[in-house]
């Protein structure tokens, strides 16, 4: 069981996230969105000296209305995430969409 108690399911790390994945894919199929793509990963910070590069994974990207879209299955925001859903901002210039 993990952490928080979410199952994995059809591959992904939750029922929420796999029902979105099913939901994205049906909305590519009738061309609302574009370019999904699923976990995709941002380098937040680089290599510094011995210090591994610190990474955010997004559950998902897409192209909505032109606009492109970051976008995190939440059940529970942790101290980590918060943190990296800023970095985030602050590097990028990106909101992640949380659903």
């Amino acid at each position: 069981m993990s952490k928080y108690h979410n199952q994995k399911t059809n591959g992904y790390a939750s029922k929420k996230e796999s029902r979105r994945a099913q939901e994205l894919w049906l909305l590519q199929s009738i061309k609302a969105i574009s370019d999904l793509k699923e976990q995709v990963k941002f380098e937040l910070t680089p290599k510094i000296g011995k210090e591994r590069a610190s990474h955010y994974i997004a559950d998902f990207t897409f192209t909505e209305d032109g606009k492109s879209i970051v976008e995190d299955c939440k059940g529970k925001r942790t101290a980590a995430y918060i943190l990296k859903r800023k970095m985030m901002l602050y590097r990028y210039g990106i909101e992640i969409r949380e659903t």
